[in-house]
């Protein structure tokens, strides 16, 4: 830390950076971070060193950080050759995201993981799913698609992402009282940002979900509905071009299995026209959690 000398006393430094002494004097003796010199009659002083990284931690706290998060990303940045920067509130998940398509692409599995780990222990597992491992997977099927990168990325960065917030999606306890889910892209689709975050809904309010992914074969559907009697089945559909198929597909699931209630979303869902909308309502959950609790609760009576 700081070689100078100390020149504020405690009370000095919580009326600069209001905070109370109380809380300074805990900080020290939890984390280590600060360590006050002391004058002869043992009162802490401050060096200049010690007010930098005092008002640093402070500007995390207030900007959502817990004091804990503070301290780790603290440590990082002085620890890390090289440091993620996370200064600007906006910025943050975005650098860490930057940071770990990185590691990706240059095939390093253990930086990834590491990265990963940070990313939930800096915010919610929502976050972590949606806005980061989720719009990173959106990203590199980009990078793909537009030939910037090559397929073993492509493979080697969706396979660790895909397994990680597989990871997670499993791991939440189920209600036995719940009904069965599955959930499954719709005819011809790939694309599973839009799926996961829905499977992750649902897994949040205890939903016991059998998450398939990508678009399997129509006789498939039925060999899984047949097993798992599920009472919801979900389909995502995300190309315009494959909206049809999905409304038959819903259609004849529907007219098959009198018990089952079929849900259908996603972009290429949401861009009918509100007469296509009212035609196909009994299918369509809508766009907003709240709009999904209430369909899904009109159900389960």
């Amino acid at each position: 830390m700081a070689t100078e000398e100390g020149k504020y006393n405690i009370k000095a430094v919580s009326k600069m950076l209001g905070i109370q002494p109380g809380t300074l004097r805990a900080w020290e003796r939890r984390y280590q971070i600060v360590a006050p010199k002391r004058n002869e009659s043992g009162h802490r002083l401050y060096t200049e060193e010690h007010i930098k990284i005092l008002k640093w931690l402070i500007s995390k706290v207030d900007q959502g950080f817990s004091i804990s998060q503070a301290v780790s990303l603290l440590e990082n940045k002085e620890l890390n050759a090289e440091p993620l920067q996370m200064d600007k509130e906006g910025d943050r998940s975005g650098a860490l995201a930057n940071e770990l398509l990185e590691a990706l692409l240059h095939f390093n599995e253990s930086k990834a993981h590491d990265l990963i780990n940070q990313a939930f222990s800096f915010y919610t597992i929502d976050k972590v799913l949606i806005d980061i491992l989720g719009s990173l997977l959106v990203k590199i099927g980009h990078l793909w698609e537009e030939g910037k990168i090559t397929s073993a990325h492509e493979h080697f960065a969706s396979s660790i992402l895909r397994s990680r917030i597989g990871m997670i999606l499993h791991s939440f306890p189920h209600n036995g009282v719940l009904p069965k889910v599955v959930a499954v892209c719709g005819p011809g689709e790939a694309h599973e940002l839009g799926l996961l975050i829905f499977t992750l809904f649902l897994r949040r309010r205890g939903f016991e979900v059998v998450y398939l992914g990508t678009s399997i074969a129509d006789e498939d559907i039925d060999t899984v509905i047949e097993v798992v009697k599920p009472k919801f089945l979900f389909l995502s559909c995300t190309l315009k071009s494959n909206v049809p198929e999905t409304l038959k597909l819903s259609e004849r699931l529907t007219g098959t299995y009198g018990n089952l209630h079929v849900g259908i979303g996603g972009f290429g869902i949401d861009s009918l026209g509100s007469e296509e909308k009212m035609k196909y309502e009994q299918f369509i959950p809508g766009s907003s959690p709240q709009e999904w609790e209430e369909w899904i609760k009109e159900r389960l009576l």
